[in-house]
């Protein structure tokens, strides 16, 4: 298959490093209407120091890259054969690095493993994956009592997974889909 087929360019990749050649960047799964529809139905208490994520930012990063180059790794994964996953969320909010509510996500390992050896030139994961979806961020001293263990059931077909550009502002990141590539 031509690149130009595989590949959808969605976003200016010159627009997105206007400052520098290094952005900040991660290869992400954007959920479906229906899973989104879903997760807002959940409860969101007004627990102290807890931020509920926006529905149009809520995703499940396969990689985050600090300082990365995306026509970098739009080239390499152009070249790369997306496996086909089924993401299974739940089954309740939970706790993570005390800094998040999250949900966990089964069913993504073999895909997020594809992505990180398809980028393995770009630097070095800080972590092992872990799949989730975060719901909230937590300030510190955050008691979020109301919010952790809410349940949570829910799944879909990860069609497509997408380069994200990360832009840090004093309001919050604003994310820009760069390109995408379907799953087979």
């Amino acid at each position: 298959m031509e690149d130009a087929e595989k590949r959808h360019r969605v976003g200016d990749v010159a627009s997105a490093r206007q400052t520098a050649n290094m952005a900040r960047l991660f290869v992400a799964i954007w959920p479906p209407d229906h899973v989104l529809d879903a997760l807002g139905d959940l409860p969101q208490p007004r627990d102290q120091g807890v931020r509920w994520v926006d529905r149009e930012k809520r995703h499940i990063t396969l990689r985050f890259f600090r300082d990365a180059d995306a026509d970098a790794l739009i080239d390499v994964l152009d070249h790369a054969e997306l496996p086909s996953a089924t993401a299974l969320l739940g089954p309740s909010i939970d706790v993570l690095s005390e800094r998040s509510l999250v949900i966990p996500v089964r069913g993504v390992d073999e895909l997020a493993a594809v992505v990180g050896q398809a980028t393995r030139r770009e630097e070095a994961p800080k972590r092992r994956f872990y799949g989730h979806l975060t719901m909230a961020r937590l300030a510190r001293r955050a008691r979020p009592q109301r919010s952790v263990g809410i349940r949570v059931s829910t799944s879909f077909a990860v069609n497509r997974v997408a380069l994200v550009h990360s832009d840090l502002r004093p309001d919050g990141a604003v994310y820009a889909t760069l390109a995408e590539w379907p799953t087979h």
